[in-house]
């Protein structure tokens, strides 16, 4: 199983199993991550982590601080995919595999003005 990643009509097979995806909060500019797995169930969200507080951003109940940040692991079911949209404001994403190696998401298909899909996938990988 691979990680799909489309946008603008371009679809990107990764052969990964599981990745980070991280960005800075638009209002706060605090970074947000997510660990997530894929499954055959779907995407799987393991663990969230954020780095502070303010608009929008409560610590949820359960939350344990550690290194700086609130880990916590959010009460949802495994996701057939992941929609990603920067609501106009320029936003990127930061993608690292398993293995820590990171890229933005604009590296990976065309972001600026796209709806970017992530998904379990079966297709053969390619590295744009």
């Amino acid at each position: 199983m691979n990680l799909c990643v489309e946008a603008a009509g371009t679809l990107i097979a990764l052969a990964i199993q599981t990745f980070t995806l991280s960005w800075d909060h638009s209002v706060e500019k605090i970074e947000w991550s997510e660990r997530w797995r894929l499954s055959p169930q779907g995407l799987v969200l393991e663990e969230a982590v954020v780095r502070g507080t303010g608009a929008g951003m409560e610590i949820p109940q359960g939350a344990v601080l550690k290194d700086g940040a609130w880990h916590y692991r959010p009460d949802l079911p495994p996701l057939p995919e992941l929609v990603l949209s920067d609501a106009g404001r320029g936003a990127d994403w930061t993608l690292c595999d398993g293995e820590g190696r990171c890229r933005q998401l604009s590296q990976i298909v065309a972001t600026a003005g796209n709806v970017v899909r992530l998904s379990p996938c079966d297709k053969a990988a390619s590295q744009p």
